[in-house]
């Protein structure tokens, strides 16, 4: 089996709309007729990944086997190292592992999750990722919070996306709002925080502290991503798990954060480096006894392809994160994945288990 083209582009999902969101898929076709589909992280369209795909990744790898990911994905990281190892280059090669991932299942006739070593549950609980509550007022973030939890989530995480550069913007009100949504859903509830990196080292102690009387599962990103020692001290000094990872592109990295302290890491399939990726990851948290609760807010290839991990993970101990509802959530497949009571239930078809609408694909195909 030869790779014979590889197609990157972006998915238009809100023609109509402004601001226009995107994904950044990869498709690559073989000799034998079989094609694997990936994706990688949408960040400003995707653009960079697609672009390092397309001028410096897809022309090394055509006439190669694809079942020879790990070998030829590995060489071009080392290849392309100088265009930056982390960001653009990582989410690339996430595309173009989960996709070759994708072809090696459906040349067996077998689930991502049996070429992994087979399947710990193929009925995966989920929590509800909301996003936006920073500047959401305390009524309207337990309005959103009230109508997720129809969807009998198994937990709840609110996320606060306020801006960067201005940190510890509003720290009374953010526990606030931590306060009136245990409220809403009870003592016995799993909540987590998610910071998006807006608070600085004592700020962050003190929702951190807040967040602790109030019962919170975990405490997510407090700190910027890149002050890996603030972010440890910052676990170290709280009883409440702090986690961080999102950001974090290679095994290095991720080992440095699990140094410092951090004892919940997330990095997400489509930024590290896909399956074979996520597959190290999980093997470095097992090995230093941390958590390891994979990030994923894309809601069909990423999601389905994080689902396929998680399930042959053998301490998976949090559920799967499910973003907010989404116009990119079942437009261009036939059998999108959906929650039943609760629950998600991989599919058993062979590679991710997705049956691609080609129609509907062409039409938002940018």
């Amino acid at each position: 089996m030869k790779i014979t083209r590889i197609d990157a582009f972006q998915v238009r999902w809100t023609p109509d709309e402004k601001p226009t969101q995107h994904s950044a898929f990869v498709r690559i076709h073989t000799d034998d007729g079989i094609d694997g589909i990936g994706e990688a992280s949408p960040m400003q369209g995707g653009l960079a990944s697609l672009g390092i795909i397309h001028h410096d990744l897809a022309p090394a790898l055509i006439g190669k086997d694809p079942l020879d990911h790990a070998v030829l994905l590995d060489t071009l990281l080392h290849t392309c190292v100088k265009l930056g190892p982390e960001g653009a280059l990582t989410g690339a090669l996430a595309a173009l592992d989960i996709a070759m991932w994708d072809i090696k299942g459906k040349l067996t006739g077998l689930p991502i999750y049996k070429l992994l070593g087979g399947a710990w549950r193929t009925k995966l609980p989920f929590y509800a990722s909301i996003g936006g509550n920073g500047d959401r007022s305390l009524d309207d973030v337990l309005r959103v919070v009230e109508a997720r939890m129809k969807d009998q989530p198994a937990a709840i995480k609110i996320r606060f996306d306020n801006p960067r550069t201005l940190l510890d913007r509003d720290i009374p009100g953010d526990i606030a709002k931590a306060r009136a949504v245990r409220k809403l859903v009870g003592n016995g509830f799993p909540l987590a925080f998610d910071a998006n990196n807006g608070f600085t080292t004592g700020g962050a102690i003190r929702v951190g502290r807040a967040l602790e009387e109030l019962g919170f599962w975990w405490f997510e990103e407090p700190v910027q991503h890149y002050h890996v020692k603030a972010m440890g001290e910052v676990a170290r000094a709280l009883d409440i798990t702090v986690s961080a990872g999102e950001q974090t592109y290679t095994l290095a990295a991720l080992a440095d954060l699990i140094d410092a302290g951090v004892r919940m890491v997330q990095p997400d399939i489509v930024k590290m480096g896909g399956i074979t990726g996520l597959v190290r990851c999980a093997a470095l948290a097992h090995a230093h006894g941390v958590e390891l609760v994979s990030h994923q807010t894309q809601p069909m290839i990423g999601h389905m392809a994080n689902m396929h991990v998680v399930a042959a993970q053998l301490q998976a101990s949090k559920p799967i994160e499910w973003n907010d509802p989404s116009t990119r959530t079942h437009a261009v497949f036939e059998n999108p994945p959906k929650p039943v009571d609760g629950l998600f239930h991989l599919p058993d078809g062979p590679g991710l288990g997705l049956r691609v609408n080609e129609a509907e694909l062409e039409k938002r195909k940018v």
